[in-house]
């Protein structure tokens, strides 16, 4: 019988090849139907009236004028009179009007008094944040005052990120629709089979009862949500019930200003941190006394030092500081990029008082990095950092601090790494022989524009021992068995191994029925190559088409779950950039960035790529220009619009090398989730390589020109 385990590497005709994504043609054509593209008869356009105010009790609605507005159709009060209000652009009245213009008209008439209240948007330290402040327990491993005390070189320094906001390529929203009692909503989601639930239970508390089953969602292709898109949010409940009011299909998208500022903020993160090491590098102690913003809840302890903890004595306390900024939302790999800027510039910063080389200092503190550094049965952060060293010229082109050679143009590099988990998801498939040989595989995942279809398709050919376009792959609809929500990197994990065993159940079936005609065991058979075969004897052997058809009238229809002996977690990556600085103007530039990345067995090499390619471009972006500015006067975002919310251009991107670390150590890991960990290190590793160009730290991102000159002014603390 077939072996559900993975094939070995000389066995695999499509796993870890490089292959095109199956709907590139589709979604490059324009053929591909985005939530915004959807636009069913009858439809009608919903818009939503949101709060001026950063925080403010809502003391009365009026509604009756925009209920007259000429095609108007259903009015729903989202929050009512006695509810607080948060944050500015919180939705307190949705329209559904004929157009879109009518609903844009009807809002302005929507009446709404307020009670404003005290409200905090400033990103800012607990001492200027008194009464909004929430101190967690300090935590303490071994004895940090004696390790000070023992080290040879001891650093301080100050750090930070800044709160950034989501911007998906398509925006938050959806298309609701009913008929009868059945609902069916086309929604740019990360949770296809996870939101009928939730639609069911908030309809139900509005007085629109209905159950799960009756709510389908669909979605065939997003464009992109990175954490923000699990739920239904208000726009999506909002646009049902105005569907229901209104006995009509509307669509609710949100505009790319509503988008930036309510649909979700990464958290900030700043520290003041001390370091002790030995003069041969060697950690002796940590100390952290860090904070930042969620929003107005929420907050945990700050995982620092990233990574490296196993036995190195640390002291560390932090505060939430609880703002009206908006509400925080994942946002891929959440809080990572914060824990890895603050450590690896720490690092560097002790590295360079020392004078010495910071990979050869990271190597030199691997024995703080814990099981991780025992990557299975291989050195991975070792293997990574050489990697990398070699393929961005390291030896060569490192320096100590500060670019000594003449004019303005100063050049550095930079070093990170990091971890993710990736552990797969709970998905199940179903596969389906047909008699005329072919074949579908179908579960509710989402593709995010990860390439999740093209990872099914694979594992479903490479197990049935069919091409690629001898699969037909069914995705993103909830009436197909259900799958994980994608966050977390556990997509691929999830997805690959339940249709690994789902294809894999029914090719045996299949063998079973096709035995008696070859003469031989079931056991005694393979499918490769487009036949069903006597093992290693092609000659003895039937088409596929042949061997479906011993089938007859019948189909041969199984299914598969995740399997947790297919997949595991934990991988790790290095990244190194190389930058070059204008002193006279403070412009950063990057000019070469690579990442070294593991994920365990790679199922489609060239979407793996994609997908690092993709998290090294969102961390230049991040690294050097995105911040959400807030006006603490009027409690307004400032940069909500794709003028002042900056982001990278192709011009801003430099060079990018992937590698990926593949073989014996890696592929024995079983697929892990990649989506997370390439957008961790690329702060870290541009702000150390800044540092290391211009001699000093600019101790908090974005990277920007007026931060790099009053870094050089002051020496480092701007």
């Amino acid at each position: 019988m077939a072996d559900f385990k993975w094939p070995a590497i000389e066995k695999r005709s499509l796993i870890g090849k490089r292959i095109s994504r199956l709907d590139g043609p589709w979604k490059a054509s324009g053929s591909a139907k985005y939530a915004y593209d959807i636009n069913r008869p009858n439809m009608l356009y919903g818009r939503m009236v949101q709060s001026p105010h950063a925080h403010a009790k809502i003391t009365s609605i009026d509604t009756s004028v925009a209920e007259k507005m000429p095609g108007v159709h259903a009015v729903d009060i989202i929050h009512p009179v006695g509810q607080e209000v948060l944050w500015a652009g919180k939705e307190i009245v949705a329209v559904a009007a004929e157009t879109d213009d009518q609903a844009r008209d009807a809002m302005r008439k929507v009446k709404i008094d307020y009670e404003v209240l005290p409200y905090l948007v400033a990103d800012t330290t607990p001492g200027k944040a008194t009464g909004y402040t929430q101190q967690l327990n300090e935590q303490t491993q071994g004895d940090p005052d004696a390790g000070f005390k023992a080290a040879d070189a001891v650093v301080e320094g100050f750090y930070g990120i800044p709160v950034i906001t989501h911007c998906c390529l398509e925006s938050h929203g959806s298309v609701a629709e009913w008929e009868g009692d059945k609902l069916t909503v086309w929604a740019s989601t990360q949770s296809v089979s996870g939101l009928s639930a939730e639609y069911a239970t908030s309809l139900s508390g509005k007085g629109i009862p209905t159950t799960a089953p009756n709510v389908r969602i669909i979605t065939q292709v997003m464009g992109g949500g990175f954490g923000s898109k699990f739920a239904a949010d208000t726009w999506g409940i909002s646009a049902a019930v105005l569907a229901k009011k209104a006995g009509r299909p509307v669509k609710m998208m949100l505009d790319r200003d509503h988008e930036l500022s309510v649909a979700g903020s990464r958290p900030s993160l700043y520290a003041e941190v001390k370091i002790g090491a030995k003069s041969d590098g060697t950690m002796t102690a940590w100390q952290s006394e860090s904070w930042g913003t969620s929003g107005p809840s929420g907050g945990a302890n700050a995982n620092l030092p990233y990574i490296f903890q196993t036995g190195l004595a640390y002291k560390r306390h932090h505060t939430a500081v609880h703002t009206n900024i908006g509400p925080a939302r994942a946002w891929r790999a959440p809080n990572h990029p914060q824990f890895a800027l603050v450590t690896m510039s720490a690092f560097e910063d002790l590295a360079a008082k020392l004078n010495m080389d910071p990979v050869q200092f990271l190597l030199k503190n691997m024995q703080f990095a814990g099981e991780r550094n025992k990557g299975f049965g291989t050195k991975d952060y070792e293997q990574e950092l050489a990697k990398a060293s070699e393929l961005i010229d390291w030896k060569k082109k490192w320096h100590p601090r500060g670019d000594k050679t003449p004019g303005p143009i100063k050049s550095g590099l930079g070093v990170s790494l990091h971890t993710w988990g990736g552990q797969a998801n709970n998905s199940t498939c179903n596969c389906t022989i047909h008699s005329d040989g072919s074949v579908e595989v179908s579960l509710g995942t989402q593709d995010l524009g990860v390439g999740a279809r093209t990872v099914v398709g694979i594992v479903a050919a490479e197990t049935l021992g069919l091409p690629l376009d001898g699969i037909t792959v069914n995705i993103g609809d909830s009436k197909y068995p259900p799958a994980g929500g994608s966050g977390g990197s556990t997509t691929s994990g999830g997805i690959s191994s339940a249709t690994r065993r789902a294809t894999n159940t029914a090719l045996n079936k299949l063998l079973d029925q096709v035995a008696p005609s070859l003469g031989v065991p079931a056991d005694q058979l393979e499918a490769v190559g487009g036949k069903i075969q006597v093992v290693g004897n092609p000659a003895k052997s039937l088409t596929w088409k042949q061997a479906c058809a011993k089938l007859g009238a019948s189909t041969i229809s199984e299914m598969g779950q995740t399997d947790r002996s297919l997949t595991s977690g934990n991988v790790g990556g290095v990244q190194m950039a190389e930058v070059s600085v204008d002193i006279d103007t403070g412009v950063v530039r990057m000019e070469k960035m690579v990442a070294v990345q593991d994920c365990g067995l790679i199922i489609d090499l060239k979407t793996a790529e994609s997908q690092v390619y993709g998290g090294m471009i969102m961390g230049i972006t991040y690294a050097l220009f995105e911040e959400k500015v807030m006006d603490q006067q009027t409690g307004a975002h400032l940069n909500a619009d794709m003028e002042f919310y900056k982001l990278a251009g192709i011009g801003d991107i430099g060079e990018l090398v992937v590698h990926m670390m593949e073989g014996p150590g890696y592929d024995d890991r079983g697929v892990i989730g990649l989506g997370e960990p390439p957008t961790v290190s690329p702060g870290a590793a541009i702000s150390n390589a800044v540092a290391n160009a211009i001699g000093v730290r600019v101790p908090t991102l974005p990277l920007t020109a007026d931060k790099v000159l009053a870094a050089l002014g002051k020496g480092g603390m701007s």
